[in-house]
């Protein structure tokens, strides 16, 4: 009895055996005859870092105004509307000026009277400097005539001075545009109050546009103006060219990086004002200029905050490697560490890929 109940345990292991060992070859069998992902690979390059990333930035018309007024008043008048062209010159905005008006009628009658005073203080004055010539008028009575057509002269150039006070008050009621352009913006409405030194209407002409941008302290020494720039704009996805403009001397007010203003040449992309702008210097290279390992931003993976890109193993499978990561140039990433050049990645997969996946190569 107790040798069949041994006989039959035995027979028991034996077939579970080759049950486990069937389900095994099973497992290989379907990961061997698993799809290979198709994958498109790139090798690992170095490059001389001959550009500095600058950072990034909105890009900017070159010509636009906020404009705002002096005096306090209600808007009577908003005859624009935002992205309506406008010439030089065209009226943007009315305010309120009843009271100006008043004061401009005043002045333009006391013009009138010290016209009317300047001229009779005048003939006075000719006609006493012929008596005086004649010995008959004294010297005291051509001096009192002097003194009141100079007095008079200075009173009609007082009120011609007042009026153009006045004249130049009307521009802060009828604000207009100082250039030819586009409407941006519009801060008010009719019927609003406008403050003194409040935004009223924003113009810009299009056509020439410049991104300002921030430089580390550790760049700022390569830099100069004039130097060529490449501009990365990310909603249209395109470089454009241009060059540095303006460049800041102190990073005292801006928490250690250096404003740069940097003007794109002319292009027929479809730039607009307020995209953002990747700025990347071009400098000059050197026996000492460090080379730099770049991959497509494409090609990484992201993993809560790990990043890493697959690369090309053995036997085409594909094993996931983790990167650090430093600047960015376009749509190049720097690479610190976790390739190096010669290596083999995966830029882009037909299907989905896993570490220990297996891949063929488009």
């Amino acid at each position: 009895m107790k040798n069949t109940t041994i006989y039959k345990n035995a027979f028991i292991a034996l077939t579970l055996g080759i049950t486990l060992a069937s389900c095994g070859s099973d497992k290989a069998q379907k990961q061997d005859i698993e799809p290979a992902v198709p994958v498109t690979v790139a090798e690992v390059e170095t490059g001389d870092s001959n550009t500095i990333l600058a950072g990034s930035g909105q890009i900017n018309a070159v010509n636009q105004a906020t404009l705002s007024t002096r005096m306090m008043g209600y808007v009577e008048s908003l005859p624009v509307k935002i992205g309506q062209k406008v010439n030089k010159g065209d009226l943007l905005i009315s305010i309120n000026n009843v009271d100006l008006r008043a004061k401009k009628a005043q002045v333009e009658a006391s013009i009138v009277e010290a016209t009317v005073a300047f001229n009779n203080a005048k003939k006075d004055y000719e006609r006493f400097q012929n008596l005086f010539n004649e010995n008959s008028a004294s010297q005291k009575e051509l001096d009192d005539m002097t003194a009141r057509y100079e007095m008079a002269k200075a009173r009609l150039e007082a009120a011609n001075q007042m009026k153009n006070e006045v004249n130049s008050q009307f521009a802060y009621a009828n604000i207009r545009a100082p250039f030819s352009g586009v409407v941006t913006n519009t801060y008010i409405d009719e019927g609003d109050m406008a403050n003194p030194g409040v935004p009223l209407v924003s113009v810009e002409s299009p056509g020439g546009f410049e991104v300002v941008a921030k430089v580390a302290e550790d760049n700022i020494i390569g830099i100069e103006v004039g130097a060529k720039a490449l501009i990365q704009i990310n909603a249209l996805g395109t470089t454009v060219t241009g060059k540095v403009t303006e460049l800041s001397a102190s990073a005292q007010n801006t928490g250690g990086q250096y404003l740069m203003k940097v003007q794109l040449d002319e292009t027929d992309a479809k730039i607009l004002s307020g995209m953002y702008a990747t700025v990347r210097l071009e400098t000059e290279t050197s026996e000492n200029t460090k080379k730099v390992v770049t991959v497509p931003s494409v090609a990484l993976i992201q993993k809560g905050q790990l990043t890493g890109i697959y690369t090309l193993g053995q036997d085409n499978v594909a094993l996931l490697r983790w990167l650090r990561l430093g600047e960015t140039y376009g749509n190049e990433v720097e690479v610190l560490s976790g390739l190096s050049a010669g290596e083999t990645y995966i830029v882009s997969a037909d299907g989905k890929l896993f570490n220990g996946a297996k891949v063929t190569i488009q």
